[in-house]
């Protein structure tokens, strides 16, 4: 096996466990290992520190173990089953309400540039590192033991998600299965998935306790889902009693699937109507008809290079909101940005409340689900914040 010798002191990190090594910590490599490829990672002197999977770029190691074992098929079965039974000890795997989930989240279950999603009886396995690539038919079969009879189906879907220099040649597809029954349940309403081409794995499994929350607040209020890609918020406003609920995404195809979700919990129902529209435009047009309002927008930075302009993005368009949301109305307004601080967020929420000079208080702050945890040592994990404010 391939030795990475790190730079002296530069141990530091990997002794508080976290699982990622830069490549300017790397003083050299002994031997010339593949994208992809399991490597030991050593001290200057000499002394074990890590296992993991070696890649081009500036986090050079994923680490998948700081105790020196193999990584093989027992190593993917151990893990997986702990990451099952956590979901298990949460209430959201086995529940006959809600067959929606994320079984493995990355580092948040020490399974770095990993992603699976289970819809029903199908889970989406997305591979963010080579490594994971490279290894995804062993996951698979882990995957098909840990969950049997419960996970016919299994989805690999990477072709987006994997650097595109590594010449992978990954295609989507079906590594077990291929069922085509697309619907899966949340708290117990129904909705179809897009695995096939829609973002993410096919749903934002990441708003599940937000969007239940939402639902707390929808009775007899005008809801705006905004950003609303297939209509998750939008449902659930129905089902808590919304007098009426619009979903805007720029996508005809995710406002396609948002009226088909709408129609297989609430067919024929009057009180939702969408709009295939950009969601600047939609926002400057509409009048003052809201009282409940949910901003969701995806990703406005990618990498700190586009932070500034992201944290106007976020100004502007709460900003809007703020302008024409009823008194007495509730804003539901998000970040998925992971290089946008809960603080960044906060300030730029906050001025521009102050630009609107409405009364705004905090009723809730929000984050992502216990499905999707921060390894402790591991901060950068934590990416969705969220605020419920009440705007006199």
């Amino acid at each position: 096996m391939n030795i990475v010798y790190l730079k002296k002191g530069k141990e530091e990190s990997l002794k508080r466990f976290h699982p990622w090594v830069f490549s300017g910590a790397i003083h050299h490599i002994e031997g010339e290992p593949e994208e992809g490829e399991v490597v030991r990672v050593v001290t200057a002197d000499r002394q074990f520190i890590a296992i993991g999977h070696y890649q081009i770029g500036s986090i050079a190691v994923r680490v998948l173990s700081f105790v020196d074992e193999p990584i093989d098929e027992a190593f993917w079965h151990c893990r997986l089953a702990i990451a099952y039974d956590m979901r298990r000890a949460i209430g959201v795997a086995g529940n006959p309400r809600n067959n929606t989930y994320r079984l493995v989240h990355g580092e948040g279950d020490n399974l770095p540039g990993l992603v699976i999603d289970v819809y029903g009886r199908t889970a989406v396995v997305q591979a963010h590192s080579v490594g994971m690539h490279v290894y995804r038919h062993e996951v698979a079969r882990a995957l098909a033991d840990v969950m049997k009879g419960v996970v016919e189906n299994i989805y690999y879907k990477s072709e987006t998600t994997l650097p595109f220099k590594a010449d992978l040649g990954q295609e989507n597809g079906f590594i077990l299965g291929g069922s085509a029954d697309n619907v899966a349940m949340e708290n117990g309403l129904n909705f179809h998935v897009d695995w096939l081409k829609g973002q993410k794995t096919g749903f934002f499994v990441d708003q599940r306790e937000n969007r239940a929350l939402l639902e707390r607040y929808s009775k007899d209020r005008s809801v705006l889902n905004m950003f609303c890609y297939t209509g998750g918020f939008s449902f659930y406003a129905m089902r808590g009693g919304a007098k009426l609920v619009h979903s805007v995404d720029s996508s005809a195809k995710a406002i396609d699937l948002t009226n088909k979700n709408v129609e297989l919990n609430f067919p024929g129902d009057p009180r939702h109507t969408a709009y295939a529209e950009d969601a600047f435009k939609y926002l400057d047009r509409m009048g003052d008809q809201y009282d409940l309002i949910i901003l969701d927008p995806p990703a406005f930075a990618k990498h700190k290079d586009a932070l500034r302009n992201a944290l106007q993005g976020y100004r502007k368009l709460n900003a809007k909101a703020f302008e024409k949301i009823k008194p007495g109305g509730i804003l539901f307004t998000f970040s998925c940005s992971q290089v946008v601080t809960k603080d960044n967020f906060r300030t730029a929420v906050f001025t521009a409340a102050a630009m609107s000079g409405r009364s705004v208080r905090i009723l809730h702050q929000l984050t992502q689900p216990a499905d999707h945890p921060v390894n402790i040592y591991h901060p950068e994990g934590e990416y969705l914040k969220g605020l419920v404010l009440y705007v006199e």
